[in-house]
């Protein structure tokens, strides 16, 4: 049994996760900011854990994941404000990445997005710019740790059933939909596959089982 801490437990991505894990015998604490969401957190068979990450120091955030194996980050602003989005996205995000090393979890997995990254092509004025900047400041932070660390890069999100299919490094044709269960899959997945450390992984719906499409290209 391994120990997991979900951070933005009550995001759908990380209920599915939640009840995937917590159903493979898993031990999984799910952090929200909102109490009123623990009884939909305790429904999936996780622990939920209340902590306002965004305006929590290090340390504290330390405290809520020591003695857990892995901790992913699902959380996010949710659009809103710039400075709430750089705040949660971008701030909140790299201490939670200190905090596991000081907390001694060294396997963290980045759910970040498909095109995430310096070159992501967002003009400043669009809306999305303030997301995507933060994005790409956390997962470049999170390459430069000494943690065991993988990103995810799905492309948007829809509540279609999950397949269990998969296309890793999509081409810029065709759909970007990615189901959030196949997501929440592909992080459960991962946490098992210690070999995806180091690893940006980004992916769309697809053909390929998780397991295949998930092995090292030659």
């Amino acid at each position: 049994m391994t120990s997991i801490v979900i951070i933005g437990g009550h995001g759908k991505v990380a209920l599915h996760l939640s009840t995937l894990l917590t159903t493979e015998g898993h031990r999984v604490t799910s952090i929200i900011r909102n109490p009123d969401h623990a009884a939909d957190v305790a429904a999936t068979g996780a622990t939920p854990s209340v902590l306002d990450v965004e305006n929590s120091t290090t340390t504290a955030i330390a405290e809520a994941l020591r003695g857990h194996d892995a901790v992913v980050w699902s959380a996010g602003a949710g659009g809103g404000s710039p400075e709430r989005t750089y705040a949660v996205d971008r701030d909140a995000a790299i201490r939670s990445m200190d905090a596991a090393a000081e907390a001694g979890v060294g396997r963290y997995v980045m759910v970040s997005y498909l095109g995430a990254g310096p070159d992501h092509g967002i003009p400043a004025e669009n809306s999305f710019f303030a997301y995507a900047d933060a994005k790409a400041a956390a997962d470049e932070y999170l390459r430069g740790t000494s943690l065991a660390w993988t990103i995810l890069g799905p492309g948007t999100l829809t509540d279609q059933p999950g397949t269990g299919l998969i296309e890793v490094d999509p081409g810029t044709d065709g759909s970007r939909a990615t189901s959030r269960s196949n997501t929440a899959s592909v992080a459960a997945a991962v946490l098992d596959l210690p070999e995806t450390a180091g690893r940006t992984i980004e992916f769309r719906d697809g053909t390929l089982p998780i397991a295949a499409a998930l092995e090292p290209q030659p």
